[in-house]
């Protein structure tokens, strides 16, 4: 198992008046090749939770284990940590320095101490994967779309061949056409690799489409876990913590109750097949 957390407490502030848990007694395990999703409303502990998964912040209580390894254990091991568990933040195309595409993606693995030929393989495999062609190598990253330089600073990440990819909102902020070549680089890249992806997002239409299990957040308290047919089928419970269902699962149950369509439906590509189905007079 790549991550298990365990009675997870962090308290920023501690023994003063601002003292406050962020993250209050969480436990919970993600097994090898799983895609995340990670949802809640803004305050609930998503982002304090993710960075305690490669040790850029310490629990106050608890312990995170990779690999069966208490991760906060031994300071010397927190490089082999974080190769192996890559965190991508909101943004991280302000990231992005170099004078190339390809120098600023072999940013990573050279500070590995990697030989030349295995630096520059590692970050072409990774741009491949988020689908960056070789005729961008050469290119200037600021001269590129919003999406492309999200997908070249997650190539970044993937350059050091990290077993976990930890996501923040990788396409906030992003126009359409971007978000959709972004999060289909990321599946893809799952798919093609079997890489755990930890997808932290506040579009339940796109952690319905691409997570194959959903943890939720709530008040530094972990409320749910399931499949995603699971969790949004509790709309109920999701309403009264200030999340929802993705849009078309609401339209399908308004269908449902005229038409013969299943109403536990979360996406839009579910949808469409389910009305297709019924205009051609097959049954549910």
């Amino acid at each position: 198992m790549p991550i298990k957390v365990d009675h997870l407490t962090h308290e920023y502030n501690p023994g003063t008046s601002m003292a406050q848990k962020a993250v209050n007694d969480v436990s919970f395990e993600i097994q090898d090749g799983e895609f995340i999703g990670l949802i809640g409303h803004t305050g609930s502990g998503k982002s304090t939770l993710i960075q305690h998964f490669n040790a850029l912040i310490k629990p106050t209580s608890g312990k995170i284990y990779l690999d069966g390894e208490d991760i906060n254990a031994d300071k010397s091991k927190l490089k082999s940590v974080r190769r192996r568990v890559g965190l991508v933040f909101q943004y991280p195309e302000y990231q992005l320095f170099e004078m190339t595409v390809l120098k600023d993606v072999c940013y990573g693995p050279t500070n590995l101490g990697l030989s030349e030929g295995e630096i520059n393989k590692a970050a072409k495999e990774a741009l491949t994967l988020v689908g960056i062609d070789e005729s961008y190598y050469e290119k200037s990253p600021f001269e590129l779309s919003g999406g492309e330089k999200r997908r070249v600073a997650i190539a970044g990440i993937l350059a050091m061949k990290p077993k976990i990819l930890v996501l923040d909102e990788p396409a906030a902020g992003v126009d359409p056409r971007g978000r959709n070549e972004i999060l289909e680089a990321i599946k893809k890249m799952h798919d093609e690799t079997g890489i755990t992806v930890i997808m932290v997002s506040h579009s339940m239409e796109d952690v319905a489409k691409y997570a194959n299990r959903i943890l939720v957040m709530d008040k530094g308290k972990l409320a749910m876990e399931g499949t995603p047919k699971e969790i949004f089928s509790k709309v109920d419970e999701l309403e009264k913590i200030g999340l929802a269902a993705p849009e078309v699962s609401y339209i399908m149950r308004g269908i449902s109750k005229k038409f013969d369509v299943p109403s536990d439906i979360f996406t839009v590509e579910e949808a469409v097949d389910a009305i297709y189905k019924m205009l051609k007079g097959d049954s549910r």
